[in-house]
């Protein structure tokens, strides 16, 4: 789902995707972090219809974000310091795309082992910085509109979300509007699931609609896709542990 897909195309796959962050934080503040989005495939069939059939491809692939900045460095030496630190951040998230038309299977994978909370990237955007390296674009092109960062100190957890561009928030607002009401009868499967795993007991969290697991160690939560796209904010989140 990265940004130079077609309007269209883009709006389909929001329309018929799951998207899932998997967090695992260790006593001793490192853990990992794992993001998939998976295309659902009996609500992408009522949207293309007689098309699903018809789709004939295969993609199997695994890379590390640094493998672009080795391959692509003539470009990467480019950037500007701070772009070329912004990039760097990204060097260890491997990513695993699984598209086939065979399997109807259409899943990318982001993973990131890390030392501490604060280090975790936005992993929504890696596919669209690596793309930015290969074609060497200008990352002051680029239309994200929020950014998301997560802090920890042993005793809070914190999912921070920023809005950046109000405007380019404002016209997904409308795409969203304009796609509910073309397709919200069709009861269409699209979600952005949080599965947070913590070292301790929850003592609290922010957000009344999350469900704390039997040992109190883990939360989940789930929100409306478009609605998250809409507006990125209902997204963030505060734990409070024992």
């Amino acid at each position: 789902m990265n940004k130079f897909l077609c309007v269209f195309a883009i709006l389909v796959l929001l329309s018929s995707c799951q998207i899932t962050e998997n967090l695992t934080i260790n006593e001793n503040g490192s853990g990992s972090f794992e993001m998939t989005e998976i295309r659902h495939e009996p609500s992408y069939m009522q949207l293309v219809g007689e098309q699903y059939s018809k789709e004939d491809f295969y993609k199997d692939s695994t890379y590390v974000f640094e493998d672009y900045i080795k391959k692509y460095n003539s470009n990467f030496i480019k950037y500007t310091p701070a772009e070329q630190a912004l990039f760097s951040m990204y060097k260890e998230v491997r990513v695993h795309l699984k598209k086939s038309s065979f399997d109807k299977e259409y899943k990318t994978t982001f993973t990131y082992l890390f030392d501490t909370v604060a280090n975790i990237p936005d992993l929504y955007k890696t596919e669209d910085y690596a793309d930015d390296l290969e074609n060497n674009y200008a990352l002051t092109a680029e239309k994200h509109y929020y950014s998301v960062r997560y802090s920890y100190d042993n005793l809070k957890f914190k999912r921070i979300v920023t809005i950046t561009n109000l405007e380019e928030q404002n016209k997904q607002k409308a795409e969203m509007d304009s796609t509910k009401s073309k397709y919200g009868k069709l009861g269409l499967i699209q979600t952005y699931q949080l599965n947070y795993n913590f070292p301790r007991k929850i003592k609290s969290v922010s957000n009344n609609s999350a469900t704390i697991s039997a040992d109190k160690k883990s939360m989940t939560i789930s929100f409306p896709l478009n609605e998250c796209i809409a507006n990125p904010a209902i997204t963030q989140l505060e734990v409070v542990l024992e």
